[in-house]
C-alpha cells in the first residue's frame, strides 16, 4: 500500500507465475479497492493448470480478464487517439507471427472439446 499512488484507481497486470506473484498482487490490489485488469495472454505459470486456477480465482475475487490487444485499445479509448493507426498496424503485423501461446490455447481447447465429447458418449 505504501508504494501505490492514491490517485491511481485501475491497474493492468502482467507477469510470471500467475498462481503466485501475479495472483497475490491482484488480490492485494482488489483488497485495497482498486480495479484490476489481468492480461490473460500476459501471465504464465510453469503448469497450465496452475495458470487456469489462478485466473479463475482472480476473476472470482473481482478482477477483470482482458487480452494484450484489448488492453492496448482500451488505453487509447477511441479511434481518435493519435496513435490508433500505429497500434492497429502493430496488432495486424503481430497477428501474422507464429504465437506459441495461442497455438497452445487452441490445442488445449480442442483437447477439452474432445474430452467433453468423449465424456458424453460414456
Amino acid at each position: 500500500k505504501n508504494h501505490i499512488n492514491d490517485n491511481i484507481k485501475s491497474f493492468i497486470i502482467v507477469g510470471i507465475e500467475a498462481h503466485v506473484c501475479v495472483q497475490q498482487t491482484v488480490l492485494d490490489l482488489l483488497e485495497l479497492g482498486h480495479d484490476v485488469h489481468v492480461v490473460a495472454d500476459g501471465v504464465s505459470s510453469q503448469q497450465p493448470f496452475d495458470r487456469e486456477i489462478a485466473l479463475g480465482r482472480m476473476t472470482s475475487a473481482g478482477a477483470f480478464l482482458t487480452t494484450a490487444q484489448s488492453a492496448a485499445f482500451m488505453l487509447m479509448r477511441s479511434a481518435e487517439h493519435p496513435n490508433f493507426r500505429k497500434v492497429s498496424k502493430l496488432v495486424v503485423d503481430h497477428m501474422k507471427l507464429s504465437n506459441e501461446f495461442n497455438e497452445a490455447m487452441l490445442s488445449s481447447s480442442s483437447d477439452s472439446s474432445i474430452a467433453s465429447a468423449s465424456t458424453k458418449k460414456i
